[in-house]
């Protein structure tokens, strides 16, 4: 679906656009999203909305109250992931180890241009629109905690909305059912028993078995979930051993599995 700017945010575009690179350049992980959060509350604050901060944990809720009508939430993501930034844009992370590589500091930068326009059309809105900057959405569950302290509480609709490097630009992409899958992260640790690379004959190489297992793995998809339905098993982080000519006796094995469905 083509989209057609509306004069009103472009013309607060380079505000959107610094707001993301000040984000971008001070990423922030899971909970610890404490600058990040003082940013959006202080600009909601500035808007005169009626703002909570802790919610589910480090959350912002920001409430526009225009008078009677349904309550429709705006949801967005703050919190960065643990890899390294290696471009050289006057923007890059000064946090070493951390990087906002998954688009958040475009989400919260959007969602707060979003509230500043439609605070500046009170006059056209019956109800409440609430804006949601949600905390630790990478793995950690921060949704969970902002829902169990209340943030969806008389909600009728909700709507986020993520960037996308295969989207067309200039489009905005809608369908129906789910978009993107639910997320489980795992842990595998293998032990095994350890010796000398000269002598193998008197081990168990945990590497060895973890390389068949990683392959092995990548047939759950392939020969045990139905081929009409998308589902995504991936090994992130192999972990063990000591020296290059001591057999490990021990292998973690780290990964995500992705689905549209509980089946």
């Amino acid at each position: 679906m083509s989209i057609k700017i509306l004069p009103q945010v472009e013309s607060i575009a380079e505000e959107i656009i610094s707001i993301r690179r000040d984000i971008h350049q001070h990423p922030e992980l899971g909970f610890e999203v404490h600058r990040t959060a003082e940013i959006v509350a202080n600009k909601l604050n500035e808007l005169g909305m009626d703002v909570q901060t802790g919610i589910g944990k480090t959350g912002v809720v920001g409430n526009l109250r225009c008078g009677a009508g349904p309550t429709i939430a705006l949801r967005a993501d703050m919190d960065a992931l643990p890899v390294q930034e290696t471009g050289d844009c006057e923007y890059k992370s000064v946090n070493d180890g951390v990087m906002h590589a998954c688009g958040h500091d475009g989400h919260t930068a959007m969602l707060l241009g979003a509230a500043k326009v439609l605070s500046g059309q009170r006059d056209q809105i019956n109800g409440t629109v609430r804006f949601l900057f949600q905390p630790a959405e990478e793995g950690e569950g921060g949704a969970r905690y902002m829902i169990e302290d209340g943030c969806l509480e008389g909600v009728d609709e909700a709507y986020g909305i993520h960037l996308w490097n295969y989207q067309k630009y200039g489009e905005v992409g809608v369908k129906e059912g789910p978009i993107l899958a639910a997320a489980d992260q795992f842990q595998i640790t293998i032990k095994g028993l350890g010796g000398h690379g000269a002598a193998p004959q008197g081990s168990v190489d945990a590497v060895v078995v973890s390389a068949h297992l990683i392959t092995a793995l990548q047939t759950i998809v392939s020969r045990n979930t139905n081929p009409l339905e998308s589902t995504v098993v991936s090994i992130g982080m192999i972990n063990g051993g000591y020296n290059f000519n001591i057999i490990a006796d021990e292998i973690v094995l780290k990964g995500t599995a992705r689905a549209y469905t509980e089946e």
